[in-house]
């Protein structure tokens, strides 16, 4: 317990990480930028700011486990907080999706005359649902499946459960994002093609970064798996890795729902 501590609460150390990270992410975001207009060496920016974003969520990680595991900061009350916080993160990329999704409805049951008032608008090929689209949502059900095995797994001590359900999770996570790349190659639109495509690509695009967020997330718990870092009432992260997965299966329905199904018919 902290010196002169009379409460159940985590009362953090002053620290860098915060302004180490947004330092990083400004990197990242002004290097995507200038590589999207083609600004000489913008290369270099942008994979600055993946190392150090790298690196800090990883220090910044790694922190949060110490206090978690070795000095036992985490009491319920932490941990409650904890699960707030990551609701409330996950609800900020619910209102991120819901914005582009607006933009798609509002072309799409109200196109405009430059469209032709159709929807999708002449001259796209789209993209067949029983391809590509299909066979991933296939994969993303399968995988929700999977990672609640592995939650089960771990929840009652059968980590060899945990482990095979990990495997088949991060396997076919992979094999998602795999098939995604095949599907943007075979594409016949791009982005500048109009609000179709733009739309198209931005949504499957952020869903896809996501889901390499998620599977780095599972890879992480995976390997604490592995060096027995949970306990069958102390793995909070591992819960927070499989809420991320469950929500990026619900966003792959809706975006195979409307940008393919009712897209195509």
């Amino acid at each position: 317990m902290q010196e002169g501590k009379r409460h159940l609460f985590h009362v953090l150390e002053p620290s860098f990480y915060p302004v180490q990270l947004a330092l990083g992410l400004f990197f990242f975001v002004t290097g995507l930028g200038f590589l999207m207009h083609h600004v000489e060496n913008a290369i270099v920016i942008f994979l600055l700011g993946i190392i150090i974003i790298i690196f800090i969520a990883s220090s910044w990680f790694m922190e949060i486990f110490r206090e978690a595991t070795v000095e036992g900061f985490h009491t319920l009350v932490v941990k409650k907080g904890l699960k707030s916080g990551f609701l409330l993160f996950i609800a900020s990329e619910i209102m991120l999706f819901f914005g582009f999704f607006w933009a798609f409805f509002h072309s799409a049951l109200s196109p405009s005359i430059e469209l032709g008032s159709v929807w999708p608008p002449y001259g796209l090929n789209i993209i067949p649902v029983f391809d590509f689209p299909l066979f991933n949502t296939f994969i993303l059900i399968i995988s929700g499946f999977s990672v609640t095995w592995v939650h089960r797994g771990v929840a009652i001590g059968s980590f060899k459960e945990a482990i095979d359900g990990f495997l088949i999770t991060i396997i076919l996570g992979i094999f998602f994002i795999y098939l995604q790349g095949n599907e943007y190659y075979e594409a016949t639109f791009n982005l500048e093609d109009g609000i179709y495509p733009s739309v198209f690509y931005m949504l499957t695009g952020l869903h896809g970064c996501h889901v390499i967020v998620g599977v780095v997330f599972l890879i992480v718990c995976f390997v604490s798996l592995l060096f027995n870092h949970y306990l069958t009432t102390h793995y909070l992260r591992l819960v927070f890795a499989i809420w991320y997965w469950h929500f990026v299966d619900i966003v792959w329905i809706l975006l195979f729902l409307s940008l393919y199904c009712w897209s195509s018919w």
